[in-house]
């Protein structure tokens, strides 16, 4: 039976695609350098050794684990790879969907392990985004700042751990991407049941370039960089943290964490080798002075705003109570039923070199011999179903139905949902 097998390698540097081959335009971001990149090499052998293809794909473009058909699936696969170890990160990562962060046309990628980025905006490859909240180690309360905020993806997630007594700042480049950010934002706590389900720290959004931060600025529990840094740039990060704070960033081509254990103490850990794009150096040509860029302050809650938080904490606690009293003994609902997936001896591989992009699909030549025996599985599958033919139901917002229900006039209901839509 063929195995996949992932190891980290170095390829040596490979001259830029010819004029015969022009880059496609493709949503995925291929950094181009003549210094030889961090790659994943994938080799698919057979038990004997002998080797059939092997792949080489920039480890900042992901690729480590499999596509999955949604969110869910997507998240799986990441945490059957061990970049997703914690349950609060998981958590995270399911409440959001990375497809609404997505333009329209482009959706189809979302749940790959890749990289995508179109125009300003960018989105790096699911499993960096799990190795980063795995590092960052947040907890609720804490102060974060993301340098490089793009999408708010990172953001919101960060969010949805932080809680409502946390600190959530981002630093973006583009005015565009931070629009784009605000919208994405916007359509999440509307729209989506993920945010009843937690205590939401929203992010707040800045434009400038994160290296002209005002050196009046306080300082943060977790800092984030989402662009290469350079050595020279290191210490300007590290007196963004607290002491006891951690900051994440590529530096000198590694993911590296760095803990802030003193004034003047420092301990450094590299993560992986990964690829981004370096950091946009202050650009003061048109005035010749810096253009320092101010954080949003630290707001404090109205005593209304806290009381909406404690409201929805309490109702959040009786329906917890009500579940545990109905399904018994304080046992969990039985898990929703999850279409069992047939491995199929199959591999599409997309292979990245410099700007070309080649795909091929491999076929095992016990495709046709075990090609019955998949259908069969189907077919069973589908007969298993079938009693249940109709769709299920969405799920139940018990939060949003409880609170419609109490004896309260409609504006304060509304006022307790965020005026949400259903």
């Amino acid at each position: 039976m063929p195995v996949l097998l992932e190891t980290p390698c170095v390829p040596s540097p490979r001259s830029k695609a010819s004029s015969d081959h022009p880059a496609p335009s493709a949503a995925v971001e291929v950094t181009e350098t003549t210094q030889p990149q961090p790659m994943l090499c994938a080799s698919l052998t057979d038990e004997d050794g002998s080797v059939h293809l092997e792949v080489l794909v920039p480890l900042n473009m992901g690729g480590a684990v499999s596509a999955g058909e949604d969110n869910d699936e997507l998240i799986d696969n990441l945490k059957e790879a061990q970049y997703i170890r914690t349950e609060l990160v998981e958590q995270a990562f399911r409440a959001i969907d990375r497809a609404d962060y997505y333009l329209e046309e482009f959706k189809e990628n979302a749940y790959k392990d890749l990289a995508w980025k179109h125009g300003n905006i960018h989105l790096s490859a699911p499993c960096i985004y799990s190795e980063v909240m795995e590092a960052l180690d947040l907890q609720p309360g804490l102060s974060f700042l993301n340098l490089g905020s793009g999408t708010g993806y990172l953001s919101s997630m960060v969010g949805l751990i932080l809680g409502p007594f946390g600190v959530n700042h981002g630093v973006e480049l583009h005015s565009d991407v931070i629009e784009y950010a605000k919208q994405k934002l916007d359509f999440f706590i509307k729209t989506s049941d993920s945010f009843d389900k937690f205590e939401f720290c929203e992010p707040s959004f800045v434009i400038g370039n994160c290296l002209e931060i005002s050196p009046d600025c306080t300082q943060y529990d977790r800092v984030y960089c989402g662009a290469g840094v350079q050595k020279e740039h290191e210490d300007y990060m590290k007196n963004l943290l607290k002491v006891g704070g951690i900051l994440v960033m590529p530096l000198e081509e590694k993911l590296t964490k760095i803990t802030r254990t003193g004034p003047s103490a420092w301990e450094t850990k590299k993560i992986l080798a990964v690829s981004f794009a370096p950091l946009i150096q202050p650009n003061h040509a048109d005035s010749g002075k810096s253009r320092l860029v101010h954080l949003p302050p630290v707001a404090v809650r109205s005593l209304q705003d806290l009381a909406r938080i404690a409201i929805r904490g309490t109702i959040k606690k009786l329906i917890h109570q009500e579940t545990v009293g109905k399904s018994g003994n304080g046992l969990k609902s039985p898990p929703k039923f999850k279409r069992r997936r047939v491995r199929r001896r199959r591999m599409e591989t997309i292979v990245f070199l410099d700007k070309e992009v080649f795909a091929s699909r491999i076929s095992n030549p016990s495709d046709d011999n075990n090609n019955s025996e998949d259908i069969e599985d189907d077919t069973q599958e589908e007969e298993e179903t079938k009693p249940s033919e109709l769709k299920p139901d969405p799920p139940v917002n018990f939060l949003r139905e409880k609170v419609l229900s109490l004896p309260l006039p409609d504006p304060l209901k509304y006022y307790l949902l965020y005026y949400r839509e259903k």
